[in-house]
């Protein structure tokens, strides 16, 4: 009998607190049972966030958040930044542009991290860029951003900084306020340990000085609206309420273990899963890695993956766009732990194996041993 595994960068797996979550009763959005659920939300959300600016929800993937960070803050034809280096980079820049904004693109190589200098150049020719979007972790290459550094720059400009952190956040490090971060957005599916079905997105003080002046459409997505419920934990459409009583209980579990734990605990695994593939005979893809998600090279990825998903139980992605077929990426975010890890390495050298890959049989596992049980 197939244990399944899911090992996807998202979505991930529920933790068993959610499951009975999403099973209780119903109750309507309208009440103070309600309003004292998102009011205990909203203030796990800044824990995990690392803000005390507010962290708004809404019902929708994470995408929905990255045009509620476009078309809140902008006007027709403002000059923006789009720091693209995978296909979500490249949808902020998509984003943009079916907001009719003049977009800049910093081109960034696949599996790389952007050069700060780079954006400080265009920075500096061009000043009255009014955002810069960027990611935390660029999931289709598996790589993390300097966000630290990249802060640094944009706060010496009238731009603010929007972050796409839905696969990254819980797992890579993130300090919104320390680091000046002004808007940070994520998704439920990834980090939270729950299905897909919310998105959020924090906000400083100096995005919602832009968002008074803004006057790009918007309807749903309408920051000023939401602040507006945010104020009496309310919200001001009808909120995904089971999906929200779930999150507390992420919340809890995360505030429990404490998100410094977790970021530490995630770079263990991404360390040691990183030294055991290449101990199998694999490339790993980034240069600058990710503790969310590991990417390493592999010719013909798409069968391997399917190969797993249907004769070992274990689910993990190939790429996207340009290295659809060339790299395997495999998670450790949310609920997955380094036992699921070392399984889903046993797992895929069964499949390379049997697929007529040569690899170094038994070296992952051993190694991965030898890395994380120190």
């Amino acid at each position: 009998m197939k244990h399944p595994y899911l090992m996807t960068p998202g979505p991930s797996p529920l933790a068993p607190q959610v499951k009975m979550a999403l099973g209780r009763d119903i109750i309507h959005h309208r009440t103070d049972e309600f309003r004292n659920i998102l009011k205990e939300v909203n203030s796990g959300l800044k824990y995990i966030f690392q803000t005390e600016n507010p962290v708004l929800t809404f019902a929708s993937s994470g995408t929905g958040a990255m045009e509620a960070a476009v078309s809140n803050f902008l006007c027709l034809q403002d000059k923006v930044l789009a720091v693209s280096g995978g296909k979500f980079g490249e949808r902020w820049a998509e984003i943009c542009r079916a907001y009719n904004l003049d977009v800049s693109v910093l081109e960034v190589e696949w599996g790389k991290s952007p050069d700060l200098e780079d954006i400080k150049e265009i920075l500096d020719k061009n000043k009255d860029i009014k955002a810069v979007y960027t990611t935390l972790c660029e999931t289709s290459t598996a790589t993390v951003y300097d966000i630290e550094g990249i802060a640094g720059i944009v706060s010496n400009y009238p731009a603010i900084l929007v972050v796409d952190a839905i696969s990254g956040l819980g797992s890579d490090v993130l300090r919104t306020d320390e680091w000046g971060v002004d808007v940070v957005v994520s998704g439920s599916q990834k980090g939270f340990m729950l299905p897909p079905g919310l998105a959020f997105m924090s906000v400083s003080k100096k995005a919602l000085s832009l968002a008074a002046k803004a006057s790009l459409p918007k309807y749903y997505f309408d920051v000023q609206k939401s602040l507006k419920s945010y104020e009496k934990n309310d919200t001001p459409y009808t909120p995904a309420v089971s999906l929200i009583t779930a999150l507390k209980e992420s919340l809890d579990l995360i505030k429990q273990e404490s998100i410094e734990v977790r970021w530490k605990e995630f770079s263990r695994i991404a360390r040691a899963l990183r030294l055991s593939l290449e101990e199998m005979g694999l490339a790993v893809f980034s240069s600058s890695p990710s503790s969310a998600v590991t990417a390493a090279s592999l010719e013909g990825a798409k069968a391997v993956v399917a190969k797993l998903r249907k004769e070992y139980g274990l689910s993990i992605a190939a790429g996207q766009g340009k290295v659809a077929d060339k790299i395997i990426r495999i998670a450790h975010m949310g609920y997955i732990n380094a036992q699921d890890v070392a399984a889903a390495l046993f797992l895929l050298e069964e499949a390379l194996k049997k697929t007529g890959y040569k690899i170094k049989q038994g070296a992952a596992l051993k190694k991965f041993q030898e890395e994380y049980y120190v």
